[in-house]
């Protein structure tokens, strides 16, 4: 028996046939109706939004619209999305003035070559896009303080729009339950100092910052709260299945409908924990799996089922390095995981650290488990410097783990760890 494992744009092969296989979790969505269109599925969310009027009546008599897309680092189908959002919004109102913000957060900022992946060439050629930038204060304005007591900074195109809509993704998320709805607003175009705070380590090691979780999230909360605060009127997300085509979509109320869709995937990728010593996973593939920052949302469902002293084996090309320098620099310079987790617990919320909750994660990961990370060769020596094993083949990876724990009751298998909601 073979598994694909989603590897980039592929997948790479672990022969299975003479090895402990204990499980295997995927997410199992609703076979594809190839004779609904993504583009119908869409519009007949916009046709009948949830607990909202119709975005073209939104928009009838405004004259500025902002819209919120994902950046690089998402699987969100903008170049789907947005044109039939653009008809929508300009279906009574052809000479509204719209202007789309990348939401990158954090991230880089996304290449043109990137971009016009997202959005597509028409769009990119025609339309007004620009590219938030956390670290510019100038293009900043504050909103107000949020019910941790952190102060919103926002991009401050959201003043100069009517309007603000989001064009989202939904899928677990490793702290904030789920992705998309609120999300646009904190982290996606938020300002440096509020996304770090949202992110501390306090917020970070909360009980219910954890994937499927929203009732009692506090990071959920404040992300809330930071969409009301700027009047995030109107959202559309989408649900992608494991080809990444849309299967469902959910436009209205900016929690509503992003409530109606995080209950539509529970059933999908909720699974109950399988405990072994020895887990393999993936980011599912590109983008998830485009740098080594982003593969700890594997490894962090991972360390949901792997037994104290087990082994990770992380399976992620990281086409694009490490993620930042900070990521990497901070393993390097700690003794051991455990010692990071010391050293993140002194730091207050104002003074957050650039990618600190990433490391506050993983070091967690590795406290419990050993992770071998199985990645293209260019990434071998930030692995090891960060106190992970490298492997660049996965079935070489298998065989090296089976001869360290050769009594182990079976090998658990989950080929997408980001889509996966462990109970």
């Amino acid at each position: 028996m073979q598994i694909k494992i989603p590897y980039g744009n592929e997948f790479l092969t672990l022969e299975s046939s003479n090895l402990p296989i204990k499980a295997i979790l995927e997410a199992k969505f609703p076979p594809t109706d190839r004779s609904i269109s993504e583009e119908n599925i869409i519009n007949r969310a916009l046709i009948q939004p949830i607990s909202s009027p119709r975005l073209c009546d939104l928009t009838s008599e405004l004259t500025k619209v902002l819209i919120v897309i994902s950046d690089h680092t998402r699987a969100t189908p903008s170049a789907v999305t947005l044109p039939l959002l653009l008809s929508e919004i300009r279906h009574l109102n052809p000479t509204v003035i719209v202007k789309i913000i990348i939401g990158t957060g954090l991230h880089r900022s996304p290449s043109e070559e990137e971009i016009i992946k997202q959005v597509g060439r028409a769009i990119f050629e025609h339309e007004d896009i620009v590219v938030h930038c956390a670290t510019s204060m100038k293009d900043m304005v504050y909103k107000g303080l949020l019910p941790s007591g952190n102060e919103l900074w926002v991009n401050r195109l959201v003043d100069w729009a009517d309007l603000v809509v989001g064009d989202g993704l939904i899928e677990p998320h490793f702290f904030a339950g789920f992705s998309g709805g609120r999300k646009s607003i904190l982290p996606g175009i938020a300002g440096k100092t509020s996304i770090m705070t949202n992110h501390s380590y306090p917020m970070i090691a909360h009980i219910n910052s954890r994937s499927g979780v929203l009732e009692g999230n506090i990071i959920h909360r404040d992300m809330c709260v930071a969409a009301e605060m700027v009047k995030l009127n109107f959202i559309l997300n989408v649900v992608l299945n494991e080809q990444k085509k849309v299967v469902a979509a959910f436009a209205g109320h900016y929690n509503q409908a992003h409530i109606a869709g995080c209950d539509f995937i529970r059933p999908y990728v909720e699974k109950s924990t399988i405990e072994t010593d020895i887990v393999i996973t993936s980011n599912g593939g590109y983008p998830l799996d485009q740098n080594l920052y982003q593969a700890v949302k594997s490894i962090d469902t991972a360390a949901h089922c792997v037994r104290e002293r087990g082994v990770i084996i992380c399976v992620s090309e990281c086409r694009d390095g490490n993620g930042g320098k900070a990521f990497v620099e901070r393993f390097r310079r700690a003794g051991n995981p455990q010692e990071i987790l010391a050293e993140m617990a002194r730091i207050q919320p104002s003074e957050t650290l650039q990618d600190q909750w990433q490391v506050q994660i993983l070091a967690k990961a590795m406290c419990k488990a050993r992770i071998i990370m199985v990645s293209s060769r260019k990434n071998a020596e930030d692995i090891r410097s960060m106190g992970m094993a490298y492997c660049e083949d996965i079935n070489h990876a298998v065989n090296l783990v089976l001869s360290i724990k050769p009594d182990t009751d079976g090998i658990l298998v989950i080929p997408d760890g980001v889509n996966i909601i462990i109970k």
